[in-house]
């Protein structure tokens, strides 16, 4: 099936007299006939469902749908894209480990790997993401266990070469790990250019109506965890905390890594995402490669718009010719890339707030990638934590406007700037 196929039947496949849509399980647990029943359940003997904090019928559903859109063996869902991405590193990096992850990354990532994990003993060294060969090479440590990117970076809109740092990862004989979250499965899909985990802020695109919290972790089913055992000991050894399973062994390269991040992450930690969230996700899962061609298609009107506006000091989308990263998008993202456009308006910081201030349309929000116009300065909110030569380095100018373009009529949103920009 092809991806708009997919959108709309994977993941549940209804039997005769059963409902349409994917059912909403709203129950936190599940009742058994036998302990051995249930036995085999905690022994990872049997596949079903005990207590929803590490399961539910309808959160896997929509997890399998995503697994199918981005092309991987398994997949989870989790709280928020904050979770899934911490999730995805925990899973393999503990105290005393290492981290390779470019620089330019969201502002709520950037804090969660160079402050929260740090605290855990997890030492992060971040990477430009056009660093020479001789700098990408000399950040990584006998005791790395991972590179960490963005598809399209939140908010500088920087295209990460996915094949490049996957050749440098696998060299190092570690997984790289991408967040998905602007590209979607709809417009890239990274596990084709050598990715090894996706996440995803479900919350973004994927919901794209501003109603539902949620995160992703899609597993590709390819990374050889037992060729660097010595690497992966949470995998590659038993888990005394779960009945001495070894994940890699009994579940293989398709199934150990969510395997491993369901019974034991999960299990402490509890980041689940609800069912009826689930639900909700899995709404916005149906009509998502419609919304983006629109999103795409509004942004590339509205970029080139701001870029013969005289107000407007600077615009960066890689959907235009004289963009930086425009042939990287083309490789990546040939359909589009996505509906982010970052700029900057004459008058600096204050020039931005006036602009802002004056939207009618545009609305100020934290939220991006969502059905409605939204915008936002980042250096005052999302990375107010970050210093001057801090955004800078993470490619996010102190004047910098993101605007998420959503599917109004275009000439609307034009009619919108304009006004604002005089």
């Amino acid at each position: 099936m092809e991806i708009e196929t997919k959108c709309l039947h994977s993941g549940y496949e209804p039997k005769n007299g059963e409902s349409r849509m994917i059912p909403i399980i709203q129950s936190t647990t599940f009742k058994y006939d036998s302990c051995e029943d249930m036995g085999k359940l905690f022994d990872l003997e049997a596949s079903g469902y005990f207590y929803t904090r590490l399961q539910n019928p309808t959160t896997d559903m929509v997890a399998a749908k995503i697994a199918a859109l981005e092309g991987g063996t398994a997949a989870m869902l989790t709280g928020s894209g904050q979770a899934a991405n911490f999730f995805a590193v925990f899973n393999i990096a503990n105290a005393g480990d290492h981290v390779v992850a470019s620089s330019t990354i969201y502002g709520g990532s950037f804090n969660l790997f160079n402050v929260t994990m740090k605290k855990m003993g997890i030492e992060f060294t971040f990477v430009d993401p056009d660093c020479s060969d001789e700098e990408l090479e000399a950040a990584f440590r006998p005791n790395t266990k991972a590179v960490f990117g963005e598809t399209i970076a939140n908010p500088a809109l920087i295209v990460f070469d996915i094949e490049r740092f996957a050749a440098a990862a696998h060299k190092h004989g570690v997984p790289l790990i991408i967040d998905n979250t602007f590209a979607t499965p709809v417009n890239c899909r990274p596990f084709m250019f050598g990715a090894d985990i996706v996440t995803h802020s479900t919350t973004k695109y994927m919901d794209g109506h501003d109603a539902t919290v949620g995160g992703c972790i899609v597993d590709s089913g390819k990374f050889d965890w037992m060729a660097h055992k010595e690497k992966f000991p949470g995998l590659c050894t038993p888990d005394e905390s779960y009945h001495g399973i070894t994940y890699a062994e009994k579940f293989g390269k398709e199934g150990a890594f969510i395997t491993k991040a369901t019974a034991q992450l999960m299990r402490d930690l509890g980041p689940v995402q609800a069912p009826i969230n689930a639900y909700i996700l899995n709404l916005g899962l149906e009509s998502l490669p419609v919304r983006m061609e629109r999103h795409c298609r509004n942004a590339e009107k509205i970029a080139k718009f701001l870029q013969a506006h005289p107000n407007v000091a600077w615009v960066n989308y890689p959907g235009l010719p004289d963009n930086k990263y425009y042939e990287r998008a083309k490789k990546y993202m040939p359909n589009g890339t996505c509906g982010v456009i970052s700029f900057g308006v004459k008058g600096g910081r204050a020039g931005a707030q006036k602009f802002m201030s004056a939207l009618k349309l545009g609305m100020i929000a934290t939220h991006v990638a969502d059905a409605r116009t939204c915008v936002l300065h980042p250096a005052s909110t999302t990375h107010r934590q970050m210093s001057d030569e801090e955004l800078i380095a993470g490619g996010v100018a102190p004047d910098l406007i993101r605007l998420s373009v959503g599917l109004e009529n275009v000439d609307d949103l034009i009619s919108d700037l304009k006004q604002a920009l005089e």
